[in-house]
């Protein structure tokens, strides 16, 4: 009940900041939000970041896949992808705090998989933590646990949700 409470603020926020710039009903310090214009995304450190041209808007730490080391190439191999792609669908109800879609597989992972006859996988999302937690919220925070998305803190994901526009390059670095 608690995690839904805070996706209905959270969801709350997010359509105030999508309302047109200098609308009267818009309150000042969510215009005034700076808005990324690309997120990159450092596996090995565990680290995802907002950029605006080149100067870092924001750091987050992440949670990545069980098996996090390469690029994601099939189905059910619990990484994650690597390469440029694109923040695309946002969804409020997940079964995870809120989740932006990343644009895997694309044109190049496709063929890869193609070429051995795996599926390559899809539903790479950017999300919070899970909406009905079955481990302690410690283990969240120190452990890869995810099936190959990026995990955020909840409070993290709102900020995300906030300073991210559709279609977003979202580079993600070994």
């Amino acid at each position: 009940m608690r995690n839904r409470f805070f996706t209905f603020v959270a969801v709350g926020i997010a359509l105030l900041a999508a309302m047109p710039r200098g609308s009267s009903a818009v309150p000042s310090p969510i215009a005034a939000l700076p808005i990324a214009d690309r997120v990159v995304v450092h596996k090995g450190e565990r680290r995802m970041v907002l950029m605006k041209r080149d100067q870092v808007l924001r750091e987050y730490r992440v949670a990545l896949g069980l098996s996090p080391i390469g690029q994601k190439e099939r189905t059910g191999d619990f990484r994650t992808p690597e390469g440029r792609y694109f923040l695309t669908r946002r969804n409020t109800r997940s079964d995870f705090f809120l989740s932006i879609q990343v644009s895997y597989p694309n044109a190049s992972d496709v063929e890869r998989a193609r070429r051995n006859g795996w599926d390559p996988g899809g539903s790479i999302m950017v999300h919070g933590l899970p909406n009905e937690l079955k481990r302690t919220p410690e283990y969240y925070e120190r452990t890869d646990w995810t099936d190959g998305c990026i995990a955020v803190s909840n409070s993290d994901m709102v900020e995300i949700w906030l300073l991210t526009p559709e279609n977003i390059p979202i580079d993600i670095l070994p």
